[in-house]
């Protein structure tokens, strides 16, 4: 076995803000009323985390929509927040991989990782997911910014995209993978304060580290983040 040299490369299966991009599907009120495998809140605050995670490493995002005027209404208010000026792409089909706009979209990104999120996802995440996948591209699903109508429709779809090459993240997760270094001092705040606005225990526990230690707070931020 040769001997270690110096600092290991990392896996080209780690998500970088250059070489993914994030698409969010069909994020609206009406597909939310119907989905039940999560909290409707939770799933709002995971999907504009995720939405303001992709902003600071400025990663491509598509946002697509379905029947938005006649039936399904806007993209979440918090997520269109992050990207007012963002157009998201209305179409009409349930898989959204049939709609030649949006995959225009994705591949003038230039990107093969894509994470992906949507409401359902038995039906708009799980059909866009295996047809990406067919179409070659790498596909990361983010599992707790994605809904069923049940828990079983949910997990079941999972499970049917994992076996198919998809690989499963949580929204956090993609946050962490994208900053990797917390040297990486250029995001280094805007990661921290997307953490406490919407990670939970694990902003809580940056604000308590930063009341509690004050000018040693960094360091302890840093920990947390291991």
């Amino acid at each position: 076995m040769a001997a270690f040299t110096g600092k290991g490369e990392p896996s080209p299966r780690l998500l970088t803000p250059q070489n993914s991009m994030l698409l969010l599907i069909d994020h609206q009120p009406q597909m939310a009323f119907a989905s039940h495998s999560i909290d409707v809140q939770l799933l709002i605050n995971n999907v504009t985390g995720l939405a303001k995670s992709a902003k600071i490493f400025n990663v491509p995002v598509v946002f697509t929509t379905v029947a938005a005027k006649s039936f399904s209404g806007p993209l979440f208010a918090t997520v269109q927040e992050v990207f007012p000026d963002k157009e998201p792409i209305d179409r009409t089909t349930m898989n959204s991989w049939e709609d030649q706009k949006l995959v225009e979209a994705v591949k003038q990104t230039d990107r093969k990782k894509l994470v992906m999120a949507a409401l359902w996802t038995e039906v708009c995440l799980a059909t866009a997911s295996l047809s990406a996948l067919d179409a070659g591209f790498e596909v990361y699903i983010v599992t707790d910014a994605s809904a069923g109508v049940t828990a079983e429709a949910h997990e079941m779809a999972i499970q049917r995209m994992i076996q198919a090459g998809a690989v499963p993240v949580t929204w956090l997760q993609v946050l962490l993978e994208w900053q990797r270094d917390w040297a990486r001092q250029e995001t280094y705040n805007a990661v921290m304060n997307v953490a406490k606005e919407h990670a939970g225990g694990y902003g809580l526990g940056i604000n308590y580290a930063k009341s509690m230690l004050g000018e040693h707070a960094s360091e302890a931020q840093r920990e947390l983040g291991k």
